[in-house]
């Protein structure tokens, strides 16, 4: 389904500009629609299908009919689609009984109706949703009914959670210790799930809740605990003389109720409680999504301790669909007509080990095997199409005889609540898959008893040997979701699990997930291991400094990479969803079977373009493996050293604040010496800011201006206060009527933010006068002819920009001169070709004249730039390109390629091989 979820994708996007006309675009708009199934003429998708109306009994055109599947009517663009729904039922009437299709589609372009003539449920959605709903149609594509990962199963899913929540609220009040209420609540989970899902006799759990337990709620924890030890116990080891409802309950085994607890106490408002959760559909919860049970149990500030955030069933597709899904399911797609190709897929899939070291609730482990599953089942159903005599239905049943099986599952969670949780999903997804093959064959492995899952340990994932988790495999997948945790955020245990994983004190910057990049790593390298892996990390793990940190001693290693998601937004399924800006990345080793795949996002988007450059590097881009390493001078012989602004170390006394400016402004002597005084904020947003600028002031001056006077007298005081403890302070309050430190350039200059938005597509510099003072918070260079503000604004400037610099907090782009402007990698060139920048920057100023009244900020508002603004950085584009080489409007993925060649050319002399920077503790799993 990932691959029909980015065909829906493209679909959506192809058509969100259409007119959308009946008469013109219908059959086209459907057409395409049904090609993301893989539904075309040739398998009986009929257009334009005539047929006769019930109500009038005239005739008519069905817009397209798949006989026994779907009926789909269009209509143009705002038309109801109720009515259209009303017409396409009458139809049915004309139609044979093998024809009558069980879903009715409609749509108007921008809208689609689902109709389940069987369930009789309908959905709508949106065009620009069609990627999150495209399950719901999934039955074109031979999937059935069930659909799993469904906003209603989230929804269902989440609702549970809140449910057991508050159940475990209720314990937890009551004074029952937390190891036994979790293993109690796990338990009553299971019986609930299994009461719905067919595992017990329909409603049995809740029968024996209303008739064998007293409604002030004093025996429920004895008679549950009885049945729960019931549960435990095989047929020929239980009592005879048990009641006779308790006796119809199944062995379960599995481990589930196998430990001893204390009896718990209930009241009659808990009882009351627990009946209200029978009433809930537990079939109906998705297994992947019961990492939103444990969060809404935990507070926040626990949440944020750890580091977890909860995983969408779509998030988890993006790492484990490139990482073996989709390959899976295109050998499936080329094999489709051979038994034999089919039957290696399926022993193959048997072969393959997969661990999750992070594994909180289990949903990557659940959705892996869960997918898993269904393709196997799809094969089995195409092995029978193809020779039915050879695979009937009954070789299939004996679980034995699955190529997946939960023993290929293996986690490491540091708490237990979660990790018993993750066990207890992984029960119930299994189950959800034997009753989809029930669905589809008649038949399937018995529910009961359960295999125990024994492979989910509980323990610190850096400080466990992982090769005590997972046996030795040359098919293993390491995978999952590690905690995001900074290094400012740290605390004192997980800095030493840093270290440890590095087998390194100098961790510098790097993020605590990398440690599970260096397990990885070491596990590898001992014989007998051999795989792949994969994590969703924060974004910082591929920008500015962090990148050689990490990536030099993974590729030392000899990995590369095989797929990678750009940053995108991170959201929790839970309630609050915490949101991250995460990449994922995904590693292999040996000779690659295809090209890497490269995922990127617009702004704010989730909708991934896929793209398959010759070589992925570490900064998530096309080009060569370098490692861009900070520089205490410019690599370009073209470019100058910059410096960032003055700093006044004055406590507050030479800037002039808003509530000052009467004072200071009524002062004719102290006016001559007020400066702008810009930092980043006012620079971008046109903000009035001041300071008092007193490098050439007249002693005179002072002692005749009474702001003067008293300001500077303030600085000096404050500056020579005991209180100050740096001694360059203290010495500064020889000087008090100067900034404490002064890099103030004497000509025009440019002046750089050190942040900038990234829904803007330029920076957001300026040449700057020298009458313009420049704060701490703006870079400078000497730019008398204009030449840097045009380097600086252009799409080369900030492609290596996004590509090699640093974030700050919330997510904009932070401009560094050690590792951004140092680095760039300018080429030498003509006195023609500098003209040609400098002409074109000139072009950007003029444009941005032309609306004097307009902020920077207003002026590349991407909603609202001004076509003459545009069109001169059209202009200064071709001119920077020109310098690099590239011709004919390149993208930015080709500006990068370059880029990165011209950086690795450039620093060829002292470029470091890629460095075994941090030694990886090759035994220490």
């Amino acid at each position: 389904m990932n691959e029909i979820r980015t065909g829906a994708a493209r679909f959506a996007l192809s058509w969100e500009d259409s007119p959308g006309d009946e008469r013109q675009d219908a059959q086209t708009f459907v057409r395409d629609l049904l090609a993301v199934y893989g539904v075309t003429a040739s398998k009986a998708a009929l257009y334009e299908y005539r047929a006769k109306r019930f109500s009038t009994g005239g005739g008519g055109y069905i817009d397209a009919l798949i006989p026994g599947v779907a009926i789909v009517e269009m209509k143009s663009a705002g038309k109801n689609l109720v009515e259209a729904e009303t017409q396409a039922l009458d139809y049915l009437d004309d139609l044979d009984d093998v024809q009558l299709p069980r879903y009715v589609i409609t749509s108007d372009f921008r809208r689609f109706r689902l109709l389940d003539r069987i369930e009789d449920v309908v959905h709508e959605w949106a065009l620009s949703d069609m990627a999150s709903n495209s399950d719901r149609l999934g039955f074109f594509a031979g999937y059935g009914s069930r659909v799993f990962g469904s906003a209603e199963q989230e929804a269902a899913s989440i609702k549970a959670a809140k449910i057991m929540a508050s159940l475990y609220e209720e314990l937890e009040g009551s004074g029952y210790n937390d190891h036994s209420a979790s293993v109690f609540l796990v338990r009553t989970l299971f019986a609930l799930f299994a009461d719905d899902a067919g595992m017990f006799e329909r409603d049995s759990f809740t029968e024996f809740l209303l008739t064998r337990t007293a409604q002030d709620g004093s025996d429920l924890g004895a008679q549950l605990t009885m049945l729960y030890q019931v549960l435990a116990t095989s047929p020929e080891g239980r009592q005879r003389n048990l009641d006779e409802l308790i006796a119809r309950f199944p062995y379960v085994n599995g481990g589930v109720f196998e430990e001893p607890l204390i009896i718990p106490s209930f009241t009659a408002a808990m009882r009351e409680k627990l009946l209200e959760a029978c009433d809930f559909n537990w079939s109906a919860i998705s297994p992947a999504v019961f990492g939103s049970l444990f969060q809404a149990v935990k507070s926040k500030e626990a949440r944020r301790e750890l580091g977890e955030h909860y995983t969408t069933e779509t998030n988890i597709l993006k790492l484990i669909g490139p990482m073996f899904l989709d390959e899976l399911g295109d050998r499936v797609t080329a094999g489709w007509n051979e038994a034999r190709k089919l039957e290696r897929i399926r022993a193959d899939m048997g072969l393959m080990q997969f661990l999750d070291p992070a594994c909180g609730c289990g949903n990557f482990l659940v959705v892996g095997y869960r997918e898993l599953r269904a393709l196997d089942l799809r094969i089995l159903l195409r092995l029978q199409e193809l020779n039915p005599s050879k695979y009937h239905q009954t070789m299939w049943f004996m679980g034995e005889d699955l190529p997946v099986k939960l023993s290929q599952f293996h986690g490491i969670e540091l708490e237990e609540w979660p990790a018993r949780i993750a066990a207890m999903a992984m029960h119930l997804v299994e189950h959800q898959a034997n009753l989809a093959m029930v669905e589809a064959l008649g038949d399937g492995p018995e529910a009961l008893p359960l295999d125990k899952v024994q492979h989910i340990v509980v323990g610190n994932a850096i400080r466990t040997d992982w090769t005590t988790v997972v046996g030795q495999t040359s098919h293993l997948y390491v995978m999952g979701n590690p905690p995001f945790l900074g290094h400012k955020e740290r605390n004192e245990e997980q800095t030493t699990d840093l270290r440890l994983a590095w087998n390194t004190d100098s961790i510098g910057l790097l993020d605590y997930v990398t440690a599970w990049y260096a397990k990885a790593i070491a596990l590898f390298s001992i014989p007998g291991f051999a795989g792949q892996f994969a994590f969703v990390s924060t974004n910082s793990i591929a920008l500015g400094d962090s990148v050689p940190a990490l990536f030099a001693p993974v590729f030392a290693e000899g990995w590369s990479i095989k797929f990678a998601h750009r940053t995108f937004r991170w959201t929790s399924e839970a309630s609050g969803k915490a949101q991250v800006h995460c990449v994922i990345v995904g590693f292999q080793k040996g000779v690659a079977s295809s090209k890497p795949r490269l995922f990127d996002y617009e702004h704010g988007s989730q909708v991934a373009f896929e793209s398959h450059p010759r070589q992925i590097n570490a900064y998530l881009v096309e080009g060569p493996n370098v490692l861009v390493t900070p520089r205490r001078k410019p690599l370009s012989p073209s470019l100058p050293q910059i410096s960032a602004g003055s700093t006044p170390i004055d406590w507050g006394h030479l800037t002039v604040e808003k509530a000052d400016y009467a004072d200071v402004f009524a002062d004719k002597i102290a006016l001559k010496y007020l400066r702008p005084y810009y930092g980043g904020e006012e620079l971008i947003n046109k903000l009035d800011r001041w300071c008092l600028w007193l490098v050439d002031v007249e002693p005179s001056d002072i002692v005749n201006s009474r702001v003067l006077r008293t300001r500077v007298e303030a600085v000096r005081a404050a500056r020579s206060a005991p209180s100050v403890k740096r001694l360059a302070s203290r010495e500064l309050a020889a000087t008090p009527q100067l900034f404490g430190e002064r890099r103030q350039p004497t000509s025009e200059y440019l002046g750089i933010p050190q942040a900038f938005a990234r829904i803007r597509n330029y920076a957001t510099a300026a040449r700057l006068g020298p009458e313009v003072i420049a704060s701490i918070k703006l870079f400078t260079a000497a730019d008398s002819d204009g030449f840097l503000f045009g380097i600086i604004s252009s799409s080369a400037y900030m492609a290596w920009q996004r590509a090699v610099g640093q974030r700050t907090p919330n997510n904009q782009y932070s401009f560094t001169a050690s590792v951004v402007w140092n680095n760039l990698p300018i080429p030498a060139m003509s006195d023609a070709q500098r003209r040609g920048i400098i002409t074109g920057g000139e072009a950007v100023l003029d444009a941005r004249a032309l609306r004097p009244d307009r902020s920077l900020a207003d002026l590349y508002n991407p909603l609202a730039m001004d076509p003459t603004l545009l069109k001169a950085h059209a202009r200064l584009d071709r001119a920077v390109d020109l310098v690099l080489g590239l011709k004919n409007n390149p993208t930015e993925a080709g500006r990068l390629a370059v880029l990165f060649a011209s950086y690795q050319r450039m620093s060829a002399a002292d470029q470091l091989k890629i460095p075994r920077a941090i030694k990886t503790a090759r035994r220490r799993n």
